[in-house]
């Protein structure tokens, strides 16, 4: 609990306003709008969550050279989210995602001279989304533009921009299906160009394959009366600064959580999640804010362990839908 309130004193109330969805006709379907807008990376207006790893050993490197085995004793985060969305016209959508992340780590040994045993970091990432719907091939098509930015409790510290065409193939009260290509404007980005493809498929006994590549693939099924039960495998990103002699350095870490996931509709758009399972890690990196995350100075390889995940959303714009 000490950890929880710490985590959330920087927090503060983030604004918001109401959602207005053009109701007449278009040439965009207001079904493929919904797809589109429920596939995006945080699709709940207001999320808070906290996620606590089991302990696990690791070895690592610096600047090439072996480091002796360590272990994190404790791994725990706090993470907040608004996602907030508008259409300005019948073939425009605007939105905006506000993200907290509060980390706190505590290695059994320090990992490098200077670095205590046990640090806390905050993360923070705003950005600024348009999008356009269009027709091409008879498809509909959507350009997306996004403008970000990011950094600490210190200081704001990158610009990015991402640039995304994705073409809806299918939408269909069953089967939803889209294919789309992404690129990262980031000179530290590690793929610059990224291939992106969402699939939902409703079979006849009640199960939902969900894919969203790279980052998810659920199998979930509503149960009992307001809860929804999803298995599978999705990608989390651990990012934050850290300031040693007057150098910026960012960390990355690259985990995938598999296991199971329950939701519950809790009344009043508010939905409660857990979440546990196998925490495997890709990859985990620091490097110098100048460069990119392939000039690393610092890298670990991590045992898998296990993860323990409670949140809370509220949806106030979101009608509650009838199964």
């Amino acid at each position: 609990m000490k950890t929880l309130r710490r985590a959330l004193l920087p927090l503060v109330i983030l604004p918001f306003k109401n959602i207005v969805y053009a109701q007449k006709r278009d040439s965009i379907p207001l079904k493929v709008r919904a797809f589109f807008a429920d596939k995006t990376p945080q699709a709940r207006n207001f999320n808070l969550e906290y996620t606590f790893v089991t302990p696990s050993s690791f070895s690592s490197q610096f600047q090439g050279k072996d480091q002796p085995d360590n272990k994190v004793k404790s791994l725990q985060q706090v993470k907040a989210d608004a996602n907030i969305f508008f259409i300005k016209k019948r073939n425009w959508l605007l939105s905006t995602t506000l993200n907290y992340r509060y980390t706190s780590i505590k290695n059994d040994a320090p990992i490098l001279p200077g670095i205590e045993t046990e640090e806390n970091f905050h993360y923070h990432s705003e950005s600024l989304n348009l999008s356009y719907f269009s027709k091409l091939w008879n498809k509909t098509a959507i350009y997306t533009a996004t403008v970000s930015t990011d950094g600490s409790d210190q200081h704001f510290e990158r610009i990015r921009g991402m640039v995304i065409a994705s073409l809806i193939l299918k939408a269909t009260p069953k089967t939803k299906m889209s294919l789309g290509l992404a690129g990262i404007i980031d000179p530290s980005t590690q793929i610059p160009i990224l291939p992106v493809f969402t699939y939902e498929n409703r079979f006849n006994n009640g199960w939902v394959l969900d894919l969203l590549l790279p980052k998810k693939v659920l199998i979930r099924k509503d149960i009992f009366s307001n809860g929804r039960i999803s298995l599978g495998t999705e990608m989390d990103n651990t990012s934050f600064y850290t300031y040693r002699n007057n150098n910026t350095y960012e960390f990355r870490q690259v985990a995938l959580h598999s296991g199971a996931i329950y939701e519950h509709n809790l009344g009043g758009n508010f939905i409660g999640t857990f979440k546990t399972g196998l925490r495997n890690n890709l990859n985990a990196r620091a490097f110098n804010k100048q460069d990119s995350f392939n000039d690393y100075i610092w890298k670990a390889n991590y045992k898998p362990s296990f993860y323990f995940n409670l949140g809370i959303s509220y949806n106030p714009f979101e009608k509650r839908r009838a199964k």
